[in-house]
């Protein structure tokens, strides 16, 4: 249930991400395009991204741990949009999918992404119970 949570809250946060221009991310819908396909193609697009960043992301993130501690946690943010780059070279070998034109603008959209996921996880949290 996890999991299927975590594609939905990726899911929109790329559609926010592609809501502004200037970052230069647009997801491509399958054919024929109309708006089932659309929010399908950023399920899928959602889910591949979370398992690039279950599985890459956490090899990664171990292998830099080093890297994570000399600059306090800032390559994340580099490291994060080398995962959104990688999800969106995925789906470029289907007409349809993720697109990011320029990595810096990636970086930005992958800070984005993040405070999203971040403040649905805080709503979304299980409570505790005492």
């Amino acid at each position: 249930m996890g999991f299927l949570i975590r594609v939905v809250v990726n899911a929109f946060a790329i559609w926010v991400v592609t809501l502004i221009p200037a970052l230069q991310v647009t997801v491509i819908a399958f054919p024929p395009g109309e708006t089932l396909q659309f929010v399908l193609t950023l399920l899928i697009v959602a889910a591949i991204f979370a398992l690039v960043n279950t599985i890459i992301g956490t090899v990664i993130k171990i292998l830099a741990f080093p890297i994570y501690i000399l600059t306090l946690g800032l390559i994340g943010l580099i490291i994060n949009a080398f995962l959104l780059w990688l999800t969106a070279w995925i789906t470029s070998f289907w007409s349809w999918g993720l697109r990011v034109e320029d990595f810096w603008w990636g970086v930005v959209a992958a800070i984005i992404i993040s405070l999203i996921n971040w403040i649905f996880g805080i709503i979304l949290r299980p409570r505790k119970k005492d």
